[in-house]
């Protein structure tokens, strides 16, 4: 294993060696080995800290100091401490995980199995790395990291089972008597069993360390306080605890290798989507914390309750950012136990069927998490639109699907109107542009479409509305009460349109499916917000495409603590330069 030494400086003026274990890839046998970070700094009992450091300015400016060392927001922590130690060296890259779609000229983007070049993990969650002539901003999320693995994992059990019998006992290491691939996969059984211990020990740590002590002191802490800052951790304990008996009874102690774990997690799936609430909720905690961490008196509370439960020196931030972290942990080590199980093992199946399970439930808890940022958004696109009339887009709707400009024919006067139309679920609004100001858009009504049927039109004569069409799409109602024709400009924007009907239609079936749906709480915080930034008497106006930034959002993202582009803008086509405004500059009349 990879060790990196620093220096501290002693009371009495001396070096201190102190060893960080980094998770990552043993150069001995290019195995996986540990999802832990160990940061040991001698004793930790501070009784007598008041009296040896001086001043109570002093010793704040000494927590606040040890706050941005170990995890406090843009701080980096420990483990930044020790990759980017590593990154001196040249020696650590990662592997991208999941594809991460670009957002800004600043983010590098990648497709998963791409190998990135590790520049700065000072950030917590967002590093800067580099792909071929490509660098910039990445999740740290997205990737694994990979320490000194020059050789393919594959290619190296190929050359051991490939061996001469009697050739250098590299295989001796992993194990008498076992297989290679058994012994690995009897290497991944423990690490789940340890870090799954562990993780225990951590959530219990911050219950009864953090929480129990916090509820005990209602002078400086409310319940709605406590919720916000600690989120659901209490539920996501007991499951924790109960998740961890069934893989105790699965796991063989005197054969690691023949353990049948994959079971637990089918049987858990629909349990673990308990961390989607506490994954939204995280970035209001980081945010509440903050402001408490600025107040010294919270400053010595919350080290005072680290201290009495002897946890590590991390910052509670840090601690609170652990379930983040090991929800998007268990596909990985389920892809590693996969990796090291033969196809013959009766536990196959399972891990795989375990694997696609963990995966999904990280999709849905990105996806949750994406809606629920994008519903502020829909909440100002509606404030910047003039003469709304009726209820809220948020009282039905959370999601832009698509936008554009069409075409609307309808009863009963079948006339050509030029609108603009955004297209959420459950609903499809339509907007006029002003004249002069086409940034500018005046609400004209909208159509229920879990009433509609969508309905592709020839090219010719509509037979219902008795006018003649090209690139057509026809929205009737069931008893055919209501009927609108759609026109494209282009037959690919028709096809795209008539696409987008389709995912309409499939992300209401998926919300159905997963009971996903925001709070009244969300709504009514969303629409207050909007009118905050929009107030009375000032000009409504937005000038860039709102509907291509939230479609280019659609990839996995854990919290981002960098600063992301800004919305509200509107679907805006380019448009050729025109000599308008030059020509009536030149007419006398206009002149002042």
């Amino acid at each position: 294993m990879n060790k990196i030494k620093r220096k501290n400086k002693t009371k009495g003026g001396q070096d201190r060696i102190r060893p960080l274990r980094v998770k990552g890839y043993c150069s001995d046998c290019n195995a996986f080995l540990s999802a832990a970070l160990v940061i040991t700094d001698g004793p930790q009992d501070k009784s007598g800290l008041g009296d040896e450091v001086g001043s109570e300015d002093d010793l704040y400016n000494e927590f606040r100091s040890s706050a941005n060392r170990f995890g406090h927001p843009g701080g980096g922590g420990g483990e930044q401490l020790a990759i980017n130690e590593l990154i001196s060296d040249g020696s650590v890259c990662a592997e991208a995980l999941w594809d991460h779609v670009t957002m800004d000229d600043q983010e590098l983007g990648f497709k998963a199995g791409d190998v990135i070049e590790v520049v700065d993990a000072t950030n917590k969650e967002w590093w800067w790395g580099r792909v071929l002539d490509s660098e910039g901003w990445f999740p740290a999320s997205f990737v694994r990291l990979r320490v000194n693995q020059d050789e393919p994992m594959d290619d190296y059990l190929a050359q051991l089972e490939g061996a001469p019998e009697g050739g250098a006992g590299v295989c001796r290491s992993l194990g008498p008597g076992l297989p290679c691939k058994e012994q690995m996969r009897a290497n991944v059984i423990n690490e789940i069993m340890s870090t799954e211990r562990d993780y225990i020990k951590h959530l219990k740590d911050i219950c009864e360390g953090y929480i129990k002590q916090c509820r005990k002191r209602t002078d400086m802490f409310t319940e709605e306080q406590l919720r916000t800052i600690f989120g659901n951790i209490d539920e996501l304990y007991r499951f924790q605890k109960k998740f961890l008996k069934g893989l105790e009874k699965k796991f063989n102690k005197e054969q690691p290798h023949l353990s049948e774990i994959g079971s637990c997690f089918l049987e858990n799936q629909t349990e673990f989507q308990i961390y989607s609430e506490y994954c939204n909720n995280h970035p209001n905690a980081c945010v509440q914390l903050s402001k408490l961490m600025k107040i010294k008196k919270y400053v010595f509370f919350f080290e005072a309750c680290r201290l009495l439960q002897k946890m590590i020196d991390i910052s509670l931030d840090g601690f609170l950012l652990t379930p983040v972290q090991k929800i998007c942990k268990y596909p990985l080590q389920l892809a590693e136990l996969l990796k090291y199980t033969n196809p013959q093992h009766r536990d196959y199946k399972d891990v795989e069927a375990a694997l696609n399970a963990m995966k999904n439930v990280a999709r849905l808890i990105n996806e949750r998490k994406r809606r629920l940022e994008n519903i502020d958004k829909i909440a100002q696109w509606q404030s910047s639109i003039e003469d709304w009339e009726g209820e809220d887009v948020l009282s039905r709707s959370s999601d832009l699907i698509f936008s554009g400009d069409l075409t609307k024919i309808s009863q009963p006067q079948a006339k050509g109107q030029q609108r603009m139309f955004f297209l959420f679920d459950h609903q499809l609004v339509f907007c006029k542009k002003d004249l002069l100001r086409r940034d500018i858009l005046y609400y004209k009504g909208r159509l229920d479409m879990d009433e509609m049927e969508v309905l592709d039109v020839e090219d010719g004569k509509d037979k219902d509305l008795n006018v003649s069409v090209k690139n057509a799409v026809k929205l009737v109602s069931p008893g055919r009460e209501e009927v609108h024709l759609l026109c494209a400009k282009k037959p690919e924007l028709k096809q795209r349109w008539l696409r987008a009907f389709r995912d309409e239609r499939e992300q209401v079936q998926h919300d159905l499916d997963t009971g996903f749906s925001i709070t009244e709480v969300q709504k009514k915080q969303a629409m207050q917000n909007a009118c905050k930034s929009h107030p009375a008497g000032k000009p409504k106006a937005v000038t860039r495409p709102y509907y291509d930034l939230l479609l280019r959002q659609k990839h996995p993202a854990l919290p981002a603590s960098l600063p992301q582009q800004q919305v509200i803008m509107l679907a805006e086509p380019k448009r050729k330069t025109s000599n308008f405004w030059h020509n009536i500059g030149r007419l006398t009349p206009f002149k002042k």
